[in-house]
């Protein structure tokens, strides 16, 4: 009986997390716009440079790059407040306001940010460090990364941008600061290390963080879409997710890697639209009582049930269904190959094959070893582009 509970206890917890992610991935466009009120204090000493020189001159090593990197980033990071209408029980529209963060990555206006900050937004307004506004336009995103990028006008006005680093040679305990809007509050500063590397996080069924940088800065909602920075001033990550059993900062959460969305940024900047690597099949996975009730031969895999007409897939030979049978509460077609490895790397469900496709190119050939019937075989696949990102 104990350990009949302690496997719910571990499936409860799973499912927490979980959830516990996807609400607050999902509170970035339904939290507060704006802070709760807070007593004001008197704002006190002189703004001059000599006595702004003054007060750094008693600040120690690691206060001097804090101040240093926040004056610098702090008027490249944006406020992205959102409007959007959604429909009640009785279909009456109701007008919904989100806000999350972002930030400047080229003079002419460009904005990064996470894709649940802006979605179904009917429109985008952006706050820069100075209070200065700007309507933003959606010029598009990635949305299985949860990068979106924006557009506005600076109408003269010279843009401050952050520098992009290499988040591939970040190393755990590197110095990291974390700048956002959390509450509501605008150009919070946040400050941490580098907790961990190369987590894997699923924030729904179709999006993740892959190789997700893991930081203890504290991260809240509003955060999401705002940078990551390392001690160079660099953009080493986008805050996108926090692990939290309370709603608030654990101590524990994500970042996109800047590497990712560069290479997102630069697909939308220069034809709108990312390219993205794509196999054509549709399948379901068979491990457990699935492979055995259809007397496969492998314990794990994905059944191929179509391989899209036209596609990557059915163009070198994978073959889907051909006929119908019921599994539980569902039909499946049933009779097609099963795939085992893409690249010589295991696949057992759909994101094995999308975190493997994230690190591949239109254009690319991959190796896809699967069973026909017994004989198992390798398949030569050129990938193609999937199209709707």
């Amino acid at each position: 009986m104990n350990a009949v509970n302690a496997s719910n206890r571990a499936r409860i917890a799973l499912a927490a997390l979980v959830l516990i992610l996807g609400a607050y991935w999902a509170g970035e466009r339904f939290g507060p716009r704006q802070p709760t009120h807070v007593e004001a204090l008197p704002l006190g000493g002189s703004r001059s440079p000599a006595a702004i020189a003054q007060r750094d001159a008693g600040l120690t090593d690691d206060e001097s790059i804090n101040v240093r990197i926040y004056r610098q980033a702090s008027p490249a990071v944006a406020n992205i407040l959102t409007k959007a209408t959604e429909y009640d029980f009785f279909m009456d529209p109701v007008p919904v306001e989100g806000a999350g963060s972002g930030f400047v990555i080229d003079a002419r206006g460009y904005i990064l940010t996470n894709f649940h900050v802006v979605q179904e937004a009917q429109s985008i307004e952006v706050v820069l460090g100075d209070q200065s506004r700007f309507p933003a336009k959606f010029i598009g995103a990635d949305r299985r990364n949860d990068v979106a990028l924006l557009k506005i006008d600076p109408k003269g006005k010279h843009l401050a941008a952050l520098p992009l680093g290499d988040s591939g040679t970040l190393q755990v305990g590197q110095k990291v600061l974390a700048i956002g809007n959390p509450f509501g509050f605008q150009s919070t500063l946040t400050t941490g290390v580098v907790s961990a590397l190369g987590r894997t996080v699923q924030t729904s069924q179709t999006t993740f963080i892959d190789e997700a940088i893991q930081t203890d800065a504290a991260i809240n909602r509003g955060n999401s879409g705002g940078p990551l920075i390392n001690s160079h001033g660099e953009v080493i990550g986008i805050n996108s997710a926090i692990y939290t059993p309370s709603g608030t900062t654990a101590g524990i959460g994500f970042a996109i890697p800047i590497n990712t969305a560069k290479n997102i940024a630069n697909d939308l900047m220069t034809d709108g639209r990312v390219h993205q690597a794509f196999l054509g099949v549709v399948t379901v996975p068979v491990g457990g009582w699935l492979g055995e009730a259809l007397d496969l031969p492998v314990k794990e895999g994905l059944l191929v049930e179509s391989a899209t007409k036209g596609g990557p897939a059915a163009a070198a030979g994978i073959q889907g269904g051909n006929r119908v049978a019921e599994a539980g509460m569902r039909k499946i077609a049933i009779g097609g190959d099963v795939i085992v490895a893409i690249d010589s790397q295991k696949v057992a469900s759909q994101l094995d094959v999308n975190l493997l496709l994230n690190h591949k190119r239109p254009g690319d050939n991959v190796t896809v070893t699967l069973f026909r019937g017994g004989k198992k075989m390798d398949v030569a696949v050129k990938l193609g582009e999937r199209t709707g990102n």
